[in-house]
This record gives C-alpha cells, sequence and structure tokens, in this order.
C-alpha cells in the first residue's frame, strides 16, 4: 500500500514535527512524509528542506486557496493549522497513493502503525476518540468527558483515509467545511476541525473507530490507560502495544494534567521525559519561540484577534481590503487606526 503521512504546522513547531518524522520513519521508511507549512522561515534561520526528515514541503499558499491572504487573516494560527488539512487530504487523494494519514506535529510513534494498513483495506476512514472507556470521577469527567462534548468526540491529530470511494468523499467535504467553518467558536458548536467530524459516522459508510488503546494516548485519555514496560521492552497500555502517543501542551499545562492522571504510572512520566529530550535536540535557536510570519501586518505590528475577527464577519471590508496584511494609505490597518480598534 502506498501511504502519504502529512502534517501541519508552523516553523516554532518544527521542532516536534522533527520528532514526529524521524518516529514515523524508523517503523516505516516505505512512507512518504509531507510537511504542511503555513509559514514563511523566520529571518536569521537557513531552511533546507533536503536536511530534514520529511520527503517533501507544501507550503499552504500553494494549496490554490481562493483569496489565500484575505482567508488567512481570518484566522489565527492554530485554526489555520487546522483548516488546510482539509484542502491537503482532498488535493492528496489525487496524487496516486491508496491512502493518506495525518498526524498531529506534537505525537510520536513507539511502533509500527501497520495494522491501519490493514483497516484500511476494508474501511476508507478511521479516526480515533479522545475517549475509549468512560470515567467516574467528577474530576475526569469535567476535564475529559464534558470537555470532549464542547471539543469534539473525535481528537483530529489523527486521520486516515483511503483516497478512493468514501475516503474520498470525506476528504471533500473536510475541505469544503474546513475552508469556510474552521474556528475556534465553541459556543457557535465549533471548535476548529474536531467538531465536524462528530457527523462523519453519520454521513459515510465504511468509517472505523479506533477503540484499541494503544492509539493516541494523551493527558485527556490516561485516566483509564496504564502504560506499562514490558520485559522484552515493548511499551503496552491496557495490555496492548502503544502505537503513538499524543504530547499535547507540552510545557506547564501538559505537565499538570498528566501528573493529575498519571498519579504513579511512572512509566508515563519516563515517556514525556524521553519526548522532551527529543524536542530539546532538535531545537534550532534561530527560530524565535512562538514565532508565525502571518501573526503581524507587514510593519512589524502585532495583529489582535479582535481586528481578524472583524475582518471575518465584515464582508465589506473583505472587498474593500483584499490585502488586510498591508501597512500604509489605503490599507485595513490604516483604517482600524482611524476607527480606534
Amino acid at each position: 500500500m502506498k501511504v502519504i503521512c502529512y502534517s501541519s504546522f508552523t516553523f516554532s513547531y518544527l521542532n516536534r514535527a522533527r520528532v514526529l518524522f524521524q518516529t514515523v520513519r524508523r517503523f516505516h521508511p516505505d512512507w512518504e512524509l509531507v510537511a504542511l507549512i503555513t509559514d514563511r522561515p523566520p529571518e536569521g534561520f537557513d531552511f533546507d528542506p533536503a536536511a530534514e526528515p520529511f520527503d517533501r514541503v507544501v507550503w499552504a499558499s500553494d494549496l490554490n486557496i481562493p483569496d489565500f491572504d484575505s482567508w488567512i487573516f481570518k484566522h489565527d494560527v492554530v485554526e489555520v493549522c487546522t483548516a488546510v488539512k482539509g484542502p491537503f487530504i482532498h488535493q492528496a487523494c489525487g496524487w496516486g497513493a491508496d491512502s493518506v494519514i495525518y498526524l498531529d506535529p506534537d505525537t510520536a510513534l513507539f511502533a509500527s502503525l501497520e495494522p491501519l494498513e490493514r483497516w484500511l483495506e476494508d474501511h476508507d476512514i478511521l479516526l480515533t476518540p479522545h475517549l475509549i472507556d468512560p470515567n467516574d470521577d467528577p474530576t475526569a469527567i469535567a476535564d475529559n468527558d464534558i470537555s470532549a462534548s464542547r471539543t469534539g468526540i473525535f481528537n483530529l491529530g489523527f486521520v486516515a483515509v483511503r483516497t478512493t470511494g468514501e475516503g474520498a468523499r470525506f476528504a471533500k467535504w473536510w475541505n469544503d467545511r474546513l475552508l469556510s467553518y474552521c474556528y475556534d467558536d465553541i459556543p457557535n458548536g465549533l471548535f476548529v476541525d474536531q467538531r465536524w467530524c462528530d457527523h462523519v459516522p453519520a454521513l459515510f459508510d465504511k468509517v472505523k473507530v479506533l477503540r484499541d488503546p494503544g492509539y493516541n494516548v494523551a493527558s485527556w485519555n490516561l485516566s483509564k490507560r496504564t502504560v506499562a514496560v514490558e520485559k522484552d521492552g515493548r511499551i503496552t497500555v491496557n495490555g496492548a502495544v502503544l502505537r503513538f502517543w499524543h504530547f499535547t501542551k507540552l510545557g506547564p499545562l501538559g505537565d499538570v494534567m498528566t501528573r493529575r492522571y498519571a498519579g504513579e504510572n511512572f512509566p508515563v512520566y519516563e515517556i514525556w521525559r524521553w519526548y522532551k529530550d527529543q524536542v530539546a535536540a532538535v531545537t534550532d535557536p534561530a527560530i524565535p519561540g512562538r514565532y508565525w510570519a502571518y501573526d503581524s501586518f507587514e510593519d512589524g505590528v502585532p495583529i489582535a484577534r479582535s481586528q481578524r475577527l472583524l475582518y471575518r464577519h465584515r464582508t465589506d471590508l473583505q472587498a474593500a481590503f483584499p490585502k488586510p496584511f498591508a501597512s500604509g494609505v489605503g490599507s485595513y490597518q490604516q483604517w482600524l487606526e482611524a476607527e480606534g480598534l
């Protein structure tokens, strides 16, 4: 089976993406690995794709998204890095591969994903839910069950499709939804790309929900997953082989949630320590922390979220300022200043 595996990120997450692709390459040297980047290299950083652990780079600006500058301005960095996943997976279905797999940049493989290839022989869409066992502790219910009800039943740090049949139909549908409705707007029923996939089992056939505990292990499901290291060195989760871990919220928040639910399950802390060491080893100091090329106007003034939201909701402003990142006379930035916004 010919597989395309991609991840979507900016340069501030290049270190995490390097770890991801290194681990994928270890277990799947035959997969085509693609970095989907919605960014531009920071000044002073020499980006050489040939030296990276992926096969090619696809720039979001090359996805043929109509009115790209106007479109991207409506999104913050998380919204846009999830939004471009739809156009990519839809277009990649026409690249001659049998399947396309998405993995978040802050994931890492610990064993082969060969079972996915076998499942994709009989199913067209694979999804992993945040939870596969119900919580009974009130704190865990609030942190995990209720949270998943707000943000989406399935975690879209992973999705896999066949490039034909229902997989291709899903990819086109997801493309259309994410181009127009990929926003962090929980009060209006949206949480970037995830909430849309709550509909997938109802809208599509040949969908498999992976209930194997070794897939997409993360802080939100540790309350019901016990990690162990076997005598032969294999890492297991509730007795199943650990396939990949989702290291969400690398930093203080991730540490807090991990400690809360790992408790005395000490292998969890060893895995996290390994991951932090791996990320540190491939972090380039030339990339500023939290860098994103599209977070400011052309003159370097940061763009406030309120300014993006105003532009998103006002079609008259979109028509008047098709190049909203511009600075100077006649720009959206000048209009905001004149309006005191």
